[in-house]
């Protein structure tokens, strides 16, 4: 009976954990898809300012996640 208590506990680790690694994933992939609207912003001539408007961030985060 403890034993089997184990292998249940043990594999809700696991499942657990490989949710956040999944989840993990998806948020560098939300992270590169966000800088890289910011350079196109960037290229296209929006200010720090404007690109902050619109994605509700004050400019100054902005400078940083584009490395400014």
């Amino acid at each position: 009976m403890a034993d089997q208590a184990r292998q249940k506990a043990l594999a809700e680790v696991r499942r657990a954990q490989a949710k956040l690694a999944s989840a993990q994933g998806k948020v560098e992939d939300a992270r590169k898809a966000r800088r890289e609207s910011f350079e196109r912003a960037r290229k296209a001539g929006l200010t720090l300012r404007e690109i902050g408007e619109a994605a509700e961030l004050h400019w100054s985060r902005v400078g940083e996640v584009l490395g400014k």
